[in-house]
């Protein structure tokens, strides 16, 4: 990739030994390439200013990685649940599913909100949803039979 935006610059390809050291200085982006980027033609935003709880790109950096770990969890908990049903299984499953759902839920909130009023509604009605879906499936693992009871009972019918 640093290779690929250096030949769009015009400037020469730099050797295998030196790409590791390139990594890390195109990370910050020096002025010549950023002046190179400038001119080479129209840049396409996919993404405005910082949100609202995102002040920094590391803090979003960190949100994103956390993201795709929860999602990563997942793939491995739905499988250990059928495996290994129990509480804390259970109670697992309800915070991940919910901390997945509000991220998601949250994406589509900034793609299609627009606005000061409707996006802090939005973003109010989410939180709101959030505890309640939490509050809800934890209710359900306590005093009913928990998830991964629920959904064995639902496939054996």
């Amino acid at each position: 990739m640093a290779a690929l935006v250096l030949l769009r610059a015009g400037l020469p390809r730099p050797r295998a030994s030196q790409m590791a050291l390139l990594g890390r200085t195109l990370a910050r982006r020096p002025a010549l390439l950023a002046a190179v980027a400038d001119r080479s033609g129209p840049a396409r935003q996919s993404h405005g200013a910082p949100q609202q709880g995102h002040g920094s790109s590391k803090a979003a950096s960190l949100h994103w990685t956390s993201e795709r770990a929860v999602s990563v969890l997942l793939l491995g908990l739905l499988p250990a649940a059928y495996l290994y049903p129990g509480p804390a299984m259970d109670y697992s499953l309800a915070a991940a599913l919910t901390l997945h759902g509000h991220w998601g839920l949250g994406q589509v909130i900034t793609d299609y909100v627009h606005g000061d009023t409707p996006i802090k509604l939005a973003n109010t009605g989410l939180y709101v949803l959030s505890a309640v879906t939490f509050a809800g499936l934890c209710y359900f693992n306590y005093h009913d039979v928990g998830i991964c009871k629920a959904v064995a009972m639902l496939w054996s019918l």
